[in-house]
C-alpha cells in the first residue's frame, strides 16, 4: 500500500517517446548491437582547454564553497552581456535586464510560474521543445500550440491565431535557429512578431539557445536588436551548445526588466544560484570567444552536417541540410509513423533517433537526428540505415 500517488501534472511534464526510445536504445544494446546515439542532443565534445583550466583552478580555490547569489554573479552579468555587445550589437543593463540560469532550460521551465496565474494562455510552436510545455504545466497555464509546418519555413502564421487566444495570452514561445526543427528566421519575421506581441500585450519568450551554430555564413540574429524589442522580450541564452559545457549547468536570460525581476523573485525562493566556479568557466568561455582564439563548436558540426547529410543521400534517404542547430529533421519513408521508423531502426540497426511527433502533434512524419558523434561514427550510422532501407525496399526523395 502506498500513500502516494504521482500528481496528475507530472503526465503532462513530457512526452512518453522519450522513456520508449530509451527503452529501445537499451533493448538493442542487450542484443549485443553496437549502439551509437544520435537521439538526445548533447554535446560530445569537451569544452575548450582553457576553460576547464578555469574551471579547476576556481574549484580548488577555498572561497568558491559559500552559497552564491541567485541572480548571478556581478562579474558573469557583465561578461555576458559584453558578449551580447560584440556578437549582437545589443546594449542591455547587466543588473536589472540580465539573470544567470543554471542552463537556459532552467529559465524556460520556472518562467511561467513567475510571470502568469494558472488558466492563463500561453502560445507555443509545435513541434517544439518539451520544456515549453512541461512549464506550463507546473504553473497550470494553458497551452495554445501553433502548427509549424514545412510548407511554411516552419514560421508561425499569426494570422491563424485567433483574435480570443490572443486576447487572454500571456506569454509566446518562440525558437530559432530551432530545436528540433533546425529552421531559422530573418528580421522582418521577428519584427512581425514584435508587433503582433505589442498588440495584445503578450511577452515574447524567445529561446535562442542555438545561436551561435549556424553554418555556411550564416549568422542568426538576437530578438533584442530590434529597437523597442526589451519592452516586449525576454531571451535565453545557453553556454551548453555554444561552448561544450552542458554538464556545467549554466545559462542566462536577458530583457523585459519586469520579467527579469519575477524570474530572480522566484529563483531566490528556489535555489542559490550557479556554482561560482562554473559562472568563472563560463566568464573565461565568453573572453575566448571574444578574442577569437577559442574553436568555434558550429564548425564541427557544419563539417559532421555535411559528410552526414551527404552519406543519407548515398543511403536513400534525402534530409534537407540544416542552414544551424545539431540536429537534423527528417522525413519518414512513406507507410510508416515517426514510431514505427525510429523503432525499427533502433532494434535492427542499432542507431537511435527520435521519432518528431515526441515534440507535438505536428511532427509526426518526422524523425529528429541529432549530429553528436564523430563524422566516422555519423558515417557508420548512414551506412546501417542505408543497409536497413535497401532490405526494406525504402526511400525518401
Amino acid at each position: 500500500m502506498t500513500f502516494v500517488q504521482p500528481s496528475e501534472r507530472l503526465g503532462r511534464l513530457g512526452s512518453s517517446i522519450f522513456s520508449e526510445v530509451a527503452s529501445w536504445r537499451a533493448e538493442a544494446a542487450a542484443s549485443g548491437l553496437d549502439v551509437i546515439d544520435l537521439g538526445i542532443g548533447s554535446p560530445d565534445k569537451p569544452p575548450a582547454e582553457a576553460v576547464r583550466r578555469t574551471l579547476a583552478e576556481a574549484a580548488m580555490r577555498e572561497d568558491m564553497y559559500g552559497y552564491p547569489s541567485s541572480e548571478g554573479s556581478p562579474a558573469f552579468r557583465r561578461a555576458a552581456v559584453d558578449w551580447l555587445k560584440h556578437r549582437f550589437g545589443v546594449e542591455v543593463d547587466p543588473a536589472e535586464e540580465t539573470t544567470v540560469l543554471m542552463g537556459s532550460q532552467d529559465g524556460l521551465g520556472h518562467l511561467a510560474l513567475a510571470v502568469t496565474n494558472p488558466d492563463d494562455i500561453a502560445i507555443l510552436p509545435d513541434p517544439g521543445y518539451p520544456i515549453y510545455g512541461a512549464g506550463l504545466a507546473v504553473a497550470g497555464v494553458v497551452p495554445y500550440p501553433v502548427p509549424l509546418r514545412e510548407s511554411n519555413g516552419y514560421l508561425f502564421d499569426f494570422a491563424s491565431i485567433p483574435e480570443d487566444v490572443a486576447r487572454r495570452a500571456k506569454l509566446i514561445v518562440v525558437n530559432y535557429p530551432s530545436n528540433p526543427l533546425s529552421a531559422v528566421a530573418d528580421r522582418s519575421f521577428y519584427e512581425s512578431l514584435i508587433s503582433f506581441a505589442k498588440q495584445y500585450g503578450i511577452l515574447v519568450v524567445h529561446d535562442a539557445a542555438y545561436s551561435e551554430l549556424a553554418f555556411d555564413g550564416y549568422r542568426p540574429m538576437s530578438i533584442l536588436e530590434l529597437p523597442g524589442a526589451k519592452d516586449a522580450a525576454i531571451e535565453f541564452h545557453s553556454l551548453s551548445k555554444s561552448f561544450n559545457m552542458a554538464g556545467c549547468r549554466i545559462g542566462f536570460a536577458v530583457g523585459h526588466a519586469p520579467a527579469i525581476r519575477a524570474l530572480r523573485t522566484l529563483k531566490a525562493n528556489l535555489d542559490y544560484g550557479v556554482f561560482i566556479a562554473a559562472q568563472e568557466a563560463g566568464i573565461r568561455a565568453f573572453a575566448e570567444d571574444l578574442s577569437n582564439e577559442g574553436a568555434k563548436a558550429a564548425a564541427v558540426y557544419q563539417s559532421r552536417r555535411d559528410v552526414f547529410v551527404e552519406a543519407m543521400r548515398e543511403a536513400g534517404w534525402i534530409v534537407p541540410k540544416p542552414r544551424a542547430t545539431m540536429f537534423v529533421w527528417a522525413r519518414v519513408p512513406q507507410g510508416w509513423t515517426s514510431r514505427q521508423i525510429s523503432q525499427e531502426i533502433c532494434r535492427r540497426t542499432g542507431v537511435v533517433v527520435v521519432p518528431g511527433n515526441a515534440f507535438g502533434v505536428e511532427g509526426e512524419g518526422y524523425v529528429r537526428i541529432a549530429l553528436v558523434q564523430e563524422e566516422g561514427r555519423l558515417l557508420e550510422a548512414a551506412r546501417r540505415i542505408g543497409e536497413f532501407f535497401r532490405e526494406e525496399g525504402l526511400k525518401v526523395e
